[in-house]
């Protein structure tokens, strides 16, 4: 495949971020990855690109970027209970979720309608409503782009954690994930314990749960709140939500128990709890706020988007600001979910 110079990149990050990357090119199978690879040895810097859903680039990018373009899913094996589905890297998320939607499989159903690609599902352990991609994973096959071979990950290997995994820490930038396999169910089991999730569910009038209703039920959500990526730049979730101790849940219950509602938050563990980052957000008044082109969607107050003309550097200045005012009003410290280049 060609290697390009001094490629943009606005059209590759669902932020519309118009960075330059040094070096650019495609790849469909690791055969072409690895004739890249080794026809530009020079290139000390590489990374893999996917959907560009899930970064936020503050600087162009002095090195080769590889995008991700492996495509194809299908049955691999079953048995009694489940059936494997293995996807290329450079599939779309969303159409892995129909496929497997429409063949009534049991466990993507909560993650509908997220952007991205199947290759970086693994890598950030993205999650939903209650799922998240370590409950349905079986394994991934990586190419390393220093040694040159393939690799087969299972759960274990990846080291799993909260939109964590061993890709976004100590193997970072330096495996490309081919494929992965995922575990589903043939007689699904549903997660609709999140309260959104439920209240969607009765206003469809859902009687007969199905995989079908629970994955319209998530597009709908997703749809009233999150704005498209084709219309306003954004990736989605920006901030992790953060775990706090007991004492922590218990100061801010009694510090803000004039707001009008309780604290909203979830158990995490024996002596910690999930509070969401956007009710934080939101309570430190920044929903619907923007300086120039960066702002805080006015829906969902855990989303920092483009409105246009944006850098970089002017979301992550506006990231930062939130963080200090979270940290002020509540002493909790919001980590980003997005990766910073």
């Amino acid at each position: 495949m060609q290697v390009q110079k001094d490629f943009s990149l606005k059209k590759y990050n669902t932020f519309g971020i118009a960075a330059i990357a040094r070096y650019f090119s495609t790849f469909f199978n690791t055969e072409e990855l690895e004739s890249i690879i080794e026809n530009n040895k020079k290139i000390t810097s590489k990374m893999i690109l996917g959907g560009g859903s899930n970064i936020l680039f503050t600087k162009d990018y002095d090195g080769l970027v590889l995008k991700n373009e492996i495509c194809g899913m299908k049955v691999i094996k079953d048995d009694e209970n489940f059936v494997y589905i293995k996807a290329g890297g450079g599939v779309k998320w969303h159409n892995l979720v129909m496929f497997c939607v429409d063949q009534n499989f049991g466990g993507l159903e909560n993650l509908s309608l997220i952007p991205g690609n199947v290759g970086a599902s693994p890598m950030q352990n993205i999650g939903a409503y209650g799922v998240e991609i370590k409950d349905v994973f079986y394994q991934l096959e990586a190419f390393h782009l220093k040694e040159k071979e393939m690799q087969l990950f299972s759960a274990d290997d990846c080291s799993f954690g909260y939109r964590e995994s061993i890709f976004k820490n100590k193997y970072k930038n330096e495996f490309a994930i081919l494929n992965v396999t995922y575990r589903l169910r043939k007689k699904p089991v549903f997660n609709i314990s999140y309260g959104a999730l439920l209240q969607e569910l009765e206003k469809m009038n859902i009687t007969d749960l199905t995989v079908k209703a629970v994955s319209d039920a998530v597009i709908r959500i997703r749809s009233s709140k999150l704005p498209d990526p084709a219309l306003i730049g954004s990736a989605g979730s920006f901030f992790k939500n953060p775990v706090i101790t007991s004492h922590q849940l218990y100061e801010i219950h009694r510090l803000h128990e004039n707001d009008g509602k309780d604290v909203p938050f979830y158990k995490s563990g024996e002596e910690h709890f999930k509070i969401p980052a956007g009710w934080l957000i939101e309570k430190c008044g920044w929903k619907g706020y923007r300086k120039g082109d960066a702002g805080c969607y006015e829906k969902q107050a855990l989303v920092l988007v483009n409105y246009g003309r944006a850098n970089g550097k002017e979301i992550y200045d506006l990231s930062e600001e939130i963080k200090m005012s979270v940290r002020e009003k509540f002493g909790i410290d919001l980590e980003r979910e997005v990766n910073i280049l």
